[in-house]
Parts: structure tokens; C-alpha cells; sequence
């Protein structure tokens, strides 16, 4: 059965069941170019990342849309260990690029300490070490959005040490660092002091239709994957007038993450390595239905639809309704709709079905 939750915006979902796979055996990762096209290769065979954002989702799901990765940003998530996901992934067939969590300077850490960034060090290691000769391990991923707000450039050194300390443990997997977008200032100070990386991860939501334009300006020639990606940012929309960000009803998500995916992330096929969009769960983040494909029930949105087409080529037998209008007493979400406590008021939502299902209808209304 669907259902339709009204939260403020109005996010449709839908559930579907596909198959599963799964992959066996050790694995040996690397990045090739071959007549100028970038590609990650596992065991030989070339591997382009169809994959999600996903800490606490359901890996099951995940990979019966059929997804063959996914991404972490962290080894340990406080509910699962790093081999409790790395045998998860692998006994649905998918593989991990497995964050390592490195302090950043804009939450305290000092990198002119040396003793603090020699722990860190040290304590990564003792991860890597863990890890590194799980089969389902795709590459390791140092660092997430460093570059926010930063000023110490010796950030960077300490990432080029992580990855030398990665390749001279682990021989199988490559390594990257996650990036908040992509300047020429940051790509330059990456280029020289991270030669070691294997490949760059960008992350960006409503600007990341721009990203090829964005990595040509930074003067990246190298190969780059998309590590987050997927509805327009909390700080990319309109606002009312008293300054809550507007959201978008979760059809105009999947229309944006379609247009998305087709102009941003598919039309490279030289430097792209792939992909991985945010996220396969529920995030409280602004709002609880803003960035998870996944609600906190556990049903899907239609951006779930449209992320198996694109894996697949198959649509789900089961497709979302399509959300073709909002009201609140008549107005829009951009009419700056104000309520009277004790007012009665009318919600109208005209949905369009595919195929003739019962509907059942919650309504959430949820403080900002």
C-alpha cells in the first residue's frame, strides 16, 4: 500500500522489492584511464558507481533498487561496526567506500598541533588495519567537506599522510577526499599537497547541475566521483518572509534529481566515476523529509523510482503517486500562508496515480 505524508510539504512514497546480488572474495580496486576515459575497475572488470548515502538505512533496500555501492562517513556509526556494514553490503552484493572521520578545523581541531594530528593519524590507521581486507570494500574516503570554512592548508598534508600510510598498508584500495563543491584554490592546493590521492569526491545539491562547468573553472583534469548529490540545499531555496527555508513536495525533488543526474552526473562519461546520491534513509536535517529518500516509517519517495530506472532500466512495478498541486486555503506555498490558531483551513493536494490504488493519507505537522 502507498501513502501520502503531508509534513509541512507533502512527500508521496511508495515500496518495491527487487532482486538482490551478491559478490564474493577479495577485491582489488584501482583507477584507470584508458584513451582518456576515467573508470574505477574491481578485480579487472570496470565498476561505475550507482550508489547512495547510507549510515543507518536499509542496505536490503538499497540493493534490491539495485545499487552496487554505497558510501559511508565513518567506520563506526554508533549502531553498527565497520564489519557489521562491510558484511551487510557484501551479503547483498554491494560495495563501500568507507569514510574515515577526520577532524575538521571549523568544529576546533588545530592542525599546527602536532600531537593532536599524530593521534589522528594513529587512530586511523588502527582502522584501516581493521578493514582493509574486507571484500566488500570499495576505497577509503578521507575526510568529509574539510575544505568548509578552513584556513590551515596543513589539512591537506594530513590527508596526503593518511593516503601514503593507506597505500603502503592496503595495496587494494584507492583513496579520496570529500569536497563541499569545488574552487580553483582548493583544487590547486589539493594538487599539491594530496598528490597521493587516486581520485577527488565532490559533493553538491542544486548547484551540482553546474558541476562539470565548475570542475572545468577549478582546472581539475582528473578523475572525480560525486559523493553527494540529490535535493536542492536547505540554503539553495526561496524562504518565506519570516525566514524559514521553502521545501520542495517530493515530486519536484525526483523532477530535480532526474534533471540532475541527466546533466550533471551522466553527460560526463570521461572524468565521472559515478555516483552516489543523498540519501538512502531518513535525515533530520532542517526538516525530517527534506534530504532522505527514505521516510522514518520506512516507506519510499518517488526519487526512489527514479534512482532504479537509473540503475536498472527497469521502472518499479509499484510507482509513487506524482503530486500535481498543493493548497492551503487556496494559496501556495510561496503566498506566505499565515493561520489563525483557531482558524479551520482546507489542504488540497492533487495527486496523479499511475495505476489505480487505494490511498491512505497522514498528515504531520512538524515545528521548524
Amino acid at each position: 500500500m502507498k501513502y501520502i505524508l503531508i509534513a509541512v510539504q507533502i512527500v508521496l512514497i511508495s515500496a518495491c522489492v527487487g532482486s538482490q546480488k551478491k559478490n564474493e572474495g577479495p577485491r582489488k580496486v584501482e583507477v584507470r584511464n584508458t584513451d582518456g576515459k576515467y573508470r574505477l575497475y574491481v578485480d579487472g572488470a570496470e565498476f561505475y558507481v550507482n550508489g547512495a548515502g547510507c549510515e543507518f538505512g536499509d542496505i536490503q533496500n538499497l540493493a534490491s533498487h539495485g545499487a552496487n555501492s554505497f558510501r559511508t562517513w565513518r567506520t563506526e556509526n554508533g549502531r553498527k561496526s565497520g564489519k557489521e556494514v562491510l558484511d551487510e553490503a557484501q551479503a547483498n552484493g554491494l560495495m563501500v567506500l568507507m569514510g574515515l572521520d577526520v577532524h575538521r578545523e571549523r568544529h576546533g581541531f588545530d592542525y599546527n598541533d602536532s600531537v593532536k594530528v599524530q593521534e589522528q593519524f594513529d587512530s586511523l590507521k588502527n582502522e584501516v588495519l581493521k578493514y582493509k581486507d574486507h571484500p566488500a570494500l570499495l576505497g577509503w574516503s578521507i575526510g568529509n567537506e574539510l575544505n568548509l570554512s578552513y584556513s590551515n592548508p596543513k589539512v591537506w598534508d594530513a590527508v596526503n599522510d593518511i593516503s601514503k600510510m593507506i597505500h603502503e598498508v592496503d595495496g587494494n584500495h584507492p583513496t579520496t577526499t570529500a569536497l563541499a563543491g569545488i574552487s580553483k584554490n582548493v583544487a590547486d592546493e589539493i594538487e599539491v599537497r594530496c598528490p597521493d590521492l587516486d581520485f577527488l569526491s565532490i559533493q553538491m545539491y542544486g548547484d551540482v547541475i553546474n558541476i562539470i562547468k565548475r570542475v572545468q573553472d577549478a582546472d581539475w583534469n582528473g578523475p572525480y566521483l560525486v559523493t553527494e548529490w540529490g535535493a536542492t540545499g536547505h540554503w539553495e531555496v526561496g524562504s518565506t518572509e519570516w525566514g524559514i527555508p521553502i521545501e520542495e513536495t517530493s515530486t519536484e525533488k525526483a523532477n530535480a534529481i532526474k534533471a540532475r543526474w541527466e546533466k550533471a552526473i551522466k553527460a560526463n562519461d570521461t572524468t565521472c566515476l559515478g555516483s552516489y546520491v543523498f540519501v538512502w534513509e531518513q535525515k533530520q536535517e532542517r526538516t525530517p523529509t527534506w534530504y532522505g529518500l527514505i521516510l522514518e516509517s520506512g516507506e519510499e519517495t518517488e526519487a526512489t523510482d527514479f534512482m532504479q530506472y537509473t540503475w536498472t532500466g527497469k521502472w518499479p512495478e509499484n510507482l509513487t503517486p506524482v503530486i500535481d498541486s498543493v493548497l492551503l486555503t487556496g494559496k501556495t506555498k510561496w503566498d506566505n500562508v499565515k493561520l489563525d490558531p483557531s482558524q479551520k483551513c482546507i489542504l488540497k493536494s492533487m495527486p496523479v496515480i499511475p495505476i489505480m490504488i487505494p490511498l491512505s493519507w497522514i498528515m504531520k505537522f512538524c515545528p521548524i
